[in-house]
């Protein structure tokens, strides 16, 4: 049995006087750990060659960065709001469809879980602060993996099953958020103050989850309930190469941003 080949999106970044690509370290430790092949996707391939760069991949991993641009979901953009990336959001928009697309298992982290909520239709508060304001801090300033507040998981969930209880104290760093859920998502994971912690796709469909927080940060930490969440990706796309390996190849999936909604994706023209 081989390891899965598991995509994971990453970043355009400039950094000592030179434009680079890659992701955050955290990210390919953690999927290493779980077992599965990380193979790290830069934003700069664009939604033309999305469908094409998740060939030979079992699995996807959607991974934290930037504000999402709010003209996806038909709203202005908030003063608050941070300086989006319209180019990676094109290429996660279709990498996302064309995963769904190949049912392939899909993990979303932090800006992860925003991107699957717009894709399907969803809304986002712009910036917690000034939009929903709190008991709890999202945003509390702390070490990238420190456990800041508590979360409450639905019981049964794939979240639930994955991180091994019901509740959890979790490591947060962001200000946008889930709003309105997005069609197919079920909520499964909720802060405290009652915000959307994780989202799923329901049990009879393809395999998705989606949180809010930074599991790959605790990848150091060897009894880390998080770590469940990479091992559930990695078995979850073990099973799905195998089942693929054994009928056929797939078949690319169409990537021209008119083809994303195939019934799992809305109309993302800016409006």
């Amino acid at each position: 049995m081989s390891a899965p080949r598991i995509a994971v999106g990453g970043v355009v970044r400039a950094w000592e006087g030179a434009d680079r690509t890659g992701v955050n370290v955290a990210y390919v430790r953690s999927v290493l750990a779980a077992g599965g092949v990380p193979i790290v996707l830069s934003p700069l391939l664009g939604p033309s060659y999305a469908a094409r760069a998740l060939d030979g991949v079992d699995g996807l991993l959607l991974t934290g960065g930037e504000d999402i641009d709010p003209a996806w979901y038909g709203a202005a953009p908030s003063p608050h709001l941070s300086p989006p990336s319209r180019e990676r959001d094109l290429f996660e928009l279709a990498l996302f469809a064309a995963a769904r697309h190949r049912e392939l298992p899909i993990l979303g982290i932090c800006r992860g879980i925003q991107l699957v909520n717009v894709a399907l239709g969803g809304t986002l508060y712009q910036d917690l602060p000034t939009e929903r304001p709190g008991p709890v801090a999202h945003d509390p300033g702390q070490a990238r993996d420190a456990r800041s507040h508590a979360i409450e998981l639905e019981p049964g969930s794939r979240a639930a099953a994955a991180l091994g209880g019901t509740s959890l104290t979790v490591n947060s760093f962001h200000h946008q958020a889930v709003n309105r859920l997005g069609g197919g998502l079920v909520a499964s994971g909720w802060s405290l103050d009652g915000l959307i912690e994780a989202a799923e796709a329901p049990a009879e469909a393809p395999w998705l989850l989606a949180v809010q927080w930074h599991p790959e940060e605790m990848h150091a930490e060897a009894r880390a309930p998080e770590r469940g969440l990479f091992r559930a990706l990695v078995a979850e796309a073990t099973r799905v190469g195998e089942q693929s390996r054994a009928t056929s190849p797939r078949v690319g999936a169409g990537s021209d941003p008119a083809s994303w909604t195939s019934g799992t994706a809305v109309d993302h023209s800016p409006r």
